[in-house]
């Protein structure tokens, strides 16, 4: 329900130039990440509100909140990686070579849009699920709801740990545009199904959201 948020919400809170808080740490965890103005604490059914708790169990209700927080920056990060690629597919930009070379089938082959999923061999998609589980249960297990693996921030292989407001400036992005990604690439997929076209195909014939010219 997360991603349901006002697009006004997207754009990240103001620096706090403060230099005291500087030192601070802050937890990923946090409800203050992603609270922008003008939606403030999107939180519906009250997992942060000990009074609509009838059991009184305010810690069940806080690491609810924890676990859709951390499922919500996960699902955005993967929706920021599908809609960067969608973009480098969608502009004809594949890795050279064979996807299949038994297949004769090359990277290039696949088409564009959901339409390329079906043309990956079984082989391909069993693979890609295989990869995906052992990212999930132990290089970035999922059950980690920090949603900090260690690996810092920064260039590739350059690391660069961030601390107090800055920190807090980079989390309120990362979970903002996730938000954006989510529903970007779900925009995008409703699309192609109502028209039937890519994106890129969309864009080349006036067709957005399935609207053409007159």
């Amino acid at each position: 329900a997360l991603i349901l948020d006002s697009a006004a919400a997207f754009a990240p809170a103001a620096q706090n130039s403060a230099s005291s808080s500087l030192q601070m740490s802050v937890d990923p965890l946090d409800p203050s990440i992603g609270v922008t103005a003008p939606l403030g604490l999107y939180d519906p059914l009250g997992w942060l509100d000990p009074s609509k708790d009838p059991a009184n169990k305010f810690a069940t209700f806080h690491a609810n909140f924890e676990r859709r927080r951390a499922v919500e920056r996960k699902h955005g990060r993967i929706a920021m990686a599908a809609v960067v690629g969608m973009l480098f597919h969608n502009a004809d930009i594949e890795f050279p070579g064979y996807l299949s070379k038994e297949l004769g089938i090359r990277f290039a082959d696949i088409p564009n849009g959901m339409n390329g999923l079906f043309s990956v061999p079984i082989a391909g998609i069993s693979q890609i699920v295989f990869a995906i589980g052992v990212v999930e249960l132990a290089i970035w297990p999922a059950s980690d709801y920090s949603g900090d693996y260690g690996t810092g921030y920064g260039r590739p292989f350059v690391p660069n740990v961030l601390e107090g407001d800055e920190l807090k400036y980079k989390l309120d992005m990362e979970i903002n545009q996730g938000r954006a990604a989510m529903m970007g690439i779900m925009g995008a997929l409703v699309g192609e199904a109502v028209t039937g076209q890519t994106l890129a195909e969309q864009y080349a014939s006036g067709n957005l959201i399935g609207y053409g010219p007159p």
